[in-house]
């Protein structure tokens, strides 16, 4: 998949195509199933299929007060784009200049660089100078430029709102099933393991310290999670602690994974944990002894949880 990462004005012509425009931060079900229908459509019309985003969130520049905390690294919405099997995503920068574009000046060039015989986006899509540009905005410029308009009312399978903003307020609640529910799969945290205080080893669960790259965590507190990683083969139940450490008077949060009857060293391995289920929220205890009690009810509470609810890969 080519990557492009070319203002409005600079961008070369990349045209004709098919596209999709939009943040895809958590690449849930709707999201793909968008991108499915996109590269299904420009195979059958022998178009390249193209992604149009947006970096940074334009949350960061116009509103960051409010600002989300990203389900997705912006390498990890490409990589989703080349797994849907597009041709190439176009990375816009997203500026103060270009925030002030109105939504035609942004149109112009929008058909300039690509020509979109169609293009597919979430029916709640807005774009150009303090939002003007709705949905009815690009009907209009469909029938005018010869560009189908392919707007999707995305909905949950509960028949709830399909969106990032929900996804992110489940994390927030600790609601691993919700949150992999509205994703189409379980939520990811990826990064390195790192070397921690090794307070794990000690009480005789060794962790894995990870240096996560998401800005969205889980609600604090112990949870079943499915492991990937360069060191492991194959998937494996891990009972992950997000949080800090507050029976060690821990200041930094922390996201750390015991592997059940792993052997190996993983420090600099690149790990991927998949949220699956909450067990408790994360508490202070009175001693070593009650939170290493607690962590061996965890540990088999965890591993009953996996053999019921998650059919090995």
């Amino acid at each position: 998949m080519q990557i492009h990462r070319h203002t409005l004005e600079h961008a070369p012509v990349l045209g004709p195509s098919l596209v999709a425009m939009g943040i895809f931060d958590g690449m849930h079900a709707g999201h793909r199933r968008i991108l499915q229908e996109l590269a299904g459509a420009a195979k059958s019309k022998g178009l390249a299929s193209v992604a149009v985003t947006f970096d940074p969130h334009p949350s960061v520049l116009l509103a960051p007060e409010h600002r989300p905390r990203l389900l997705m690294t912006l390498a990890q919405r490409l990589a989703a784009f080349e797994q849907a099997g597009l041709d190439a995503a176009w990375v816009i920068p997203f500026s103060r200049a270009f925030s002030e574009l109105s939504p035609e000046a942004f149109l112009r060039d929008f058909q300039r660089v690509l020509s979109p015989a169609q293009l597919h986006v979430g029916s709640g899509f807005h774009f150009g100078h303090q939002r003007r540009g709705n949905l009815e905005t690009l009907k209009a410029w469909g029938r005018e430029s010869g560009c189908e308009i392919q707007p999707y009312s995305l909905r949950a399978p509960d028949g709830g709102p399909l969106s990032s903003t929900r996804i992110r307020e489940a994390l927030d609640r600790g609601d691993a099933e919700e949150a992999t529910l509205l994703l189409g799969h379980p939520f990811e945290l990826t990064g390195i393991v790192v070397e921690g205080d090794r307070r794990g080893r000690h009480l005789g669960f060794p962790t894995a310290n990870l240096a996560w790259e998401q800005e969205q965590l889980p609600a604090s507190g112990s949870y079943v999670t499915q492991v990937r990683g360069s060191h492991i083969e194959g998937a494996r139940l891990g009972l992950t602690n997000v949080g800090e450490k507050p029976t060690f008077h821990g200041l930094a949060l922390t996201v750390e994974t015991f592997l059940p009857a792993f052997e190996g060293d993983l420090y600099g391995a690149r790990l991927e944990l998949g949220f699956l289920h909450r067990l408790r929220p994360e508490r202070r205890f009175d001693g070593l002894e009650s939170l290493r009690s607690q962590i061996s009810l965890d540990v088999l509470e965890g591993e009953a949880w996996w053999r019921t609810n998650w059919p090995s890969p």
